[in-house]
């Protein structure tokens, strides 16, 4: 028996998780540490030891529930859209959701230049490497989902041309202090599909 095949193991191990998702999200993965993770779960600092094995399992952990509550919240957003008139913005829109996060939305650089530094970091720690890719090639098929759903019909190339220039045009802007860096994306990926 593991220590989290209990209800209350699985129950604490969650927390864990959930804590150091949310602590990924704001400050990137300098902010997951075992003590911060313990202090936002409201556990005890050796929880995080017993539920797993190294950071880099926890950290692996918080990137993957993250990354599986977004992918979950576009299918279901594809849903809707399959359900319902839409326009080129929407999926403009919802593609931006799934490739900036939906706290882009909210304008500012800060969501995006930490999803961006946790990206291009993530090679720095060869344990998620496995990971990364699995999740990036579920993006990429619920990517080319939207697209055919809506219409769009594209090759894999031209898949990864428009997210190459969507990342281009979020790295301009983040490197000139742009305070929209979704704007930006938004009026490449237009430009590209109008």
């Amino acid at each position: 028996m593991t220590a989290a095949s209990t209800p209350k193991g699985e129950r604490r191990r969650n927390l864990l998780v959930v804590a150091a998702a949310e602590l990924l999200t704001e400050g990137g993965f300098a902010a997951v540490r075992h003590r911060a993770v313990a202090e936002r779960a409201g556990l005890p600092l050796a929880s995080t030891t017993y539920y797993f094995g190294s950071l880099d399992e926890l950290i692996g952990a918080a990137v993957r529930h993250e990354a599986e509550g977004e992918l979950a919240e576009g299918r279901r957003r594809l849903e809707l859209l399959s359900e319902q008139p839409h326009g080129t913005a929407d999926v403009i829109e919802l593609v931006l959701d799934l490739l900036l996060g939906t706290a882009s939305r909210e304008g500012g650089t800060e969501s995006v230049l930490l999803r961006y530094e946790r990206l291009v970091g993530s090679p720095r720690r060869p344990a998620l490497a496995e990971l990364m890719r699995e999740l990036a090639a579920r993006l990429h098929e619920l990517l080319g989902e939207i697209f055919t759903r809506s219409g769009v019909e594209i090759s894999g190339d031209r898949m990864f041309e428009l997210i190459a220039l969507v990342d281009g045009a979020v790295v301009n802007a983040l490197i000139e202090s742009d305070p929209d860096p979704r704007g930006a994306a938004r009026r490449m990926l237009r430009a590209q599909l109008l």
